[in-house]
């Protein structure tokens, strides 16, 4: 399990885009559990703002963030350095450095959908917990997504998508399995509730479009793609080029459903 292969990779049209993501709009479901002098582990950190985020909401209490790659924890640390009460350190989502009942809240922000075992995953999440605390988990849903000027390569490219993560034992359409994975992991009290990313003006539409065209020709998904033979480089070519023209569009929209649930230990 620790061999899961991560679909995207950590290439920096990745790890930027992650890098610009808030509590305000990736965790708002979140907020109204969170108090000062709680103790948060934010599972899968990357590049850690979502993590500053919880920082600043229960301070003085601490937040740990953890996340598989070395590189990316090291920039983690970097970029908030100057944050007293958060730190960042590399860990195994299913065995977890950290004793029985260590934390208020663990959460999770996009990862369940990239894991071989969720369940397992949930379970070890559980683990460390207080009794009463909140474990906190939200993944989008790929194929709930949508856009429009329709594109081809666009359909295309989803197409692709769900052929590499699911080449990787995944589920990219994690967002509707989310309330069964708690389930599954022995949550009987839970809260669902669902929130979406939304790219609808000039400037969202270029940044988006662009990260993804970046994403089908630079990122693990481009290498995993060439790797496997399900593309080759002048098809991930057409893919981002459809990407940018999509980005052009002045009435593009690119909608991005999440599905996330918040469970009583």
């Amino acid at each position: 399990m620790s061999d899961d292969v991560y679909s995207h990779g950590h290439h920096p049209s990745v790890t930027n885009t992650h890098a610009s993501r808030t509590v305000e709009d990736s965790a708002a479901y979140l907020v109204g559990h969170l108090s000062p002098g709680m103790d948060v582990l934010d599972v899968g950190c990357g590049p850690g703002s979502i993590t500053a985020g919880f920082a600043a909401l229960v301070a003085p209490g601490t937040v740990t963030g953890i996340d598989r790659s070395a590189d990316v924890v090291a920039k983690a640390s970097a970029a908030h350095a100057h944050l007293q009460n958060a730190v960042f350190a590399t860990g195994n989502i299913y065995d977890l450095d950290f004793p029985d009942e260590k934390f208020d809240v663990v959460h999770a922000h996009q990862v369940l959908q990239h894991l071989t075992d969720p369940v397992a995953a949930l379970r070890e999440m559980r683990r460390v917990v207080r009794p009463g605390g909140v474990v906190a988990v939200r993944d989008a849903d790929f194929h709930a997504m949508a856009w429009f000027p329709s594109s081809p390569a666009l359909t295309e490219w989803m197409e692709l998508y769900q052929r590499i993560a699911r080449g990787n034992n995944a589920e990219p359409d994690g967002g509707r399995h989310l309330l069964s994975w708690v389930q599954d992991a022995g949550f009987t009290e839970t809260e669902v509730s669902t929130s979406s990313w939304i790219y609808a003006t000039d400037e969202a539409r270029r940044l988006h479009a662009e990260s993804w065209a970046e994403r089908v020709l630079h990122s693990g998904f481009a290498e995993q793609t060439l790797e496997r033979g399900h593309a080759d480089r002048e098809d991930l070519e057409r893919l981002a080029e459809g990407w940018r023209t999509w980005g052009t569009a002045p009435d593009g929209v690119f909608l991005i459903p999440s599905v996330e649930v918040l469970a009583r230990a």
